[in-house]
């Protein structure tokens, strides 16, 4: 019993360290440091630490896969072609520039994955606000932070997270949108509403769209052409029910190789700014997650959520779901997603909760700066380019984007879907 304190006191103690960045060193050590602590002072065996790492598998291709090829895209100025056609489209109108950052963030959230969203879409909004004169261009870079999760359950591919609560029994595609279409357009309209109504003071500029057009290049045109490509074969793969961690790796890296081909480029560049360190982040948390499950706590956890859906489905589900929601703001949404993952196969449960599980770790995140890898890499590209947000400021736009979204889909659930 006195094992299982010492497993909960190093396991928290990483995910705090991943949270807050003591000594502002990666996420990435904390993690890596909690599971190898683990393992060193004996409360795990070889084979534990292993098994944790190789359940990971499938999500670090995938990851890899969408990484790669995001940053090819980014590298060929696909995403800045796009802003900037954004920018020009608005005519000049605040709300109308809101509308179609919004509509792209959906896009790239869904195809391309959250995490996506803040790491490419971020700078290019934030080239091309600047280069039209936008005097406040916060509201279009919250955008970037809380689409990349409201719209992260409209697809399978839409974000890692998904892969983490299903593992094996990820839903076909057409089981999919059955299940999560309908839930996902409520909760992207009413995050839009949302976030606009918080911002209706900051949308009320002209400004000019007179922004200098860059036509996209031979490569970045084949960027784009590989991201449609890569899409198809995912939607295939999801459609088919085949696990999509090596078709999205084998695709993104024939596209990154493909795209330095032809440009005459080296792929190292694109391939150096990968953030590989959030795969190590994620087989940390994987390995801490498998020393929690061996406490016996995910079991328990299992069989109280089993018997309490077997009275009342609906209420267990918005229990759970909100639940999970705030526990992603508290501990992050990866290892958070990942304890759920594990009850979520530990018991047998109705569909209902499952998917109030999944929205909670997609959707939940949006409360704070904490709550997902896609925001926190979001307040790093903004820091990169010396915009600040503050915890707190975020905390009171949060309360409103992901709680009235939360919880509306949550209650209406059972009718909104098969």
């Amino acid at each position: 019993m006195s094992n299982n304190y010492i497993i909960w006191a190093i396991s928290l103690l990483a995910i705090a360290g991943v949270i807050i960045r003591p000594f502002k060193l990666p996420e990435a050590v904390w993690a890596l440091s909690g599971a190898i602590l683990l393992l060193i002072c004996g409360l795990i065996t070889f084979k534990t630490f292993t098994a944790g790492v190789a359940k990971g598998t499938d999500v670090y291709l995938f990851l890899a896969g969408m990484m790669l090829l995001s940053e090819s895209a980014r590298e060929e100025k696909l995403f800045d072609w796009i802003a900037g056609h954004t920018v020009r489209a608005s005519g000049g109108s605040a709300s109308k520039l809101f509308l179609l950052v919004f509509m792209a963030g959906v896009v790239v959230t869904a195809l391309l994955s959250n995490d996506a969203t803040a790491v490419v879409l971020t700078p290019a909004v934030i080239a091309a606000t600047r280069a039209s004169g936008v005097k406040n261009n916060l509201p279009y870079l919250l955008i970037c932070a809380f689409i990349a999760n409201a719209a992260s359950f409209l697809l399978p591919i839409s974000n890692p997270a998904n892969l983490v609560i299903y593992q094996k029994q990820l839903p076909s595609l057409g089981h999919w949108l059955g299940q999560f279409l309908i839930p996902s357009v409520l909760v992207i309209v009413l995050t839009y509403w949302a976030l606009k109504t918080t911002q209706k003071n900051a949308l009320k500029e002209i400004f000019s769209t007179d922004v200098e057009r860059q036509p996209l290049s031979k490569t970045g045109k084949l960027a784009l052409y590989s991201i449609i490509a890569t899409v198809a074969v995912l939607l295939a793969c999801s459609a088919l029910g085949i696990d999509l961690g090596w078709p999205t790796f084998i695709t993104g890296l024939l596209c990154t190789l493909i795209i330095g081909a032809v440009a005459k480029k080296s792929v190292i560049k694109p391939m150096r700014q990968v953030s590989w360190g959030v795969l190590l982040l994620v087989a940390g948390l994987f390995v801490i997650v498998e020393a929690l499950t061996q406490t016996g706590v995910t079991q328990q956890l299992a069989a109280k959520l089993a018997a309490a859906a077997s009275h009342s489905a609906q209420t267990t589900s918005i229990i759970a779901g909100g639940g999970l929601a705030i526990l992603c703001n508290l501990m992050n949404n990866l290892p958070a997603g990942l304890i759920a993952g594990e009850i979520s196969q530990a018991a047998a449960m109705p569909d209902l909760v499952r998917k109030a599980i999944l929205i909670g770790i997609d959707l939940g995140p949006n409360l704070s700066v904490t709550g997902s890898l896609a925001t926190i890499l979001w307040l790093n590209a903004l820091r990169r380019e010396g915009i600040n947000v503050s915890a707190v400021d975020f905390l009171k736009i949060g309360a409103v984007v992901m709680l009235i979204p939360l919880i509306a889909v949550l209650l209406l659930l059972p009718y909104i879907s098969i």
